[in-house]
C-alpha cells in the first residue's frame, strides 16, 4: 500500500480516532525448510475514545453499529496491503482501558468480524475473536483460522497487536488481521485445506 492509497479512518460522534497502526510480518521458515513463498500475516489497529469510559452504559447497539464503518476502514488496510493476494485465515480482537469494561470490546465481535467477512465476499467460517482489559502498550493475541473452515488444523494461528501508548484509561483499540496462508510447517494432521467441502463454515 502506498501513500496514495490512504483513505482516512472514519470519523463520528461516537468513533474518535486518535492513531492507527498497520503491521506487516513476512514469515520464511521456522527454522525448516524455506519457503518459496512466504507466509504474509497483517495486523491493523485503531485506537479509538470510549465514548462510555467511567460509566455503564446498557446500551452498546448503536456504538456497534456505528462501529462498523471502523471496522470497513481497517479491512480495506488489510486488502490493500496484502495487494490481491488471496487471503486464508483471519481474526480479531480488542483491548479496553481500564475505564471501561470487557463488553465495551465485545461489539466488536459484530462490527469488525461483519466488516472482516464483507470486505472478503462473505466467507462461512466465523471470525475467531480476542479481547482484554487493559494498559498502554498492553500486547494481544489475536486468533486466526481458515476463511473456509474453522476445522483447518495447519491454519491455526495467533497475530501479536499493540500500541506502545495505547489504549489510555479512556481508549479502546480495535484490530483485524488477515493471513495468506497457514503455519508454515504444519504438520500435525487433522483437516486438510484441500478437504474442506465448505458448507457450514466448519468443514
Amino acid at each position: 500500500m502506498t501513500f496514495s492509497d490512504y483513505v482516512a479512518p472514519p470519523q463520528h460522534e461516537l468513533i474518535n480516532v486518535r492513531r492507527t497502526s498497520l503491521n506487516v510480518e513476512t514469515i520464511w521458515h521456522e527454522r525448516g525448510p524455506r519457503l518459496e513463498v512466504p507466509l504474509t500475516l497483517v495486523s491493523a489497529a485503531a485506537v479509538v475514545r470510549n465514548p462510555f469510559a467511567g460509566r455503564y452504559e446498557p446500551d452498546l447497539l448503536q456504538f456497534q453499529t456505528t462501529l462498523r464503518s471502523l471496522g470497513s476502514f481497517l479491512a480495506h488496510q488489510l486488502t490493500s496491503a496484502l495487494d490481491g493476494r488471496e487471503v486464508a485465515v483471519y481474526g480479531k480482537g480488542a483491548i479496553v482501558g481500564t475505564d471501561g469494561e470487557l463488553e465495551h470490546g465485545a461489539v466488536w465481535h459484530e462490527a469488525g468480524g461483519w466488516a472482516l467477512r464483507e470486505a472478503l465476499g462473505e466467507p462461512k467460517a466465523i471470525v475467531p475473536s480476542s479481547k482484554a482489559i487493559g494498559n498502554p502498550g498492553q500486547r494481544l493475541l489475536i486468533p486466526l483460522h481458515s476463511t473456509r473452515a474453522a476445522y483447518v488444523r495447519s491454519h491455526f494461528n495467533t497475530v501479536e497487536v499493540g500500541i506502545q501508548d495505547a489504549p489510555r484509561r479512556d481508549e479502546i483499540l480495535f484490530a483485524l488481521a488477515v493471513g495468506t496462508g497457514g503455519r508454515v510447517h504444519a504438520r500435525v494432521g487433522g483437516l486438510s485445506a484441500d478437504e474442506v467441502q465448505g458448507n457450514d463454515g466448519l468443514r
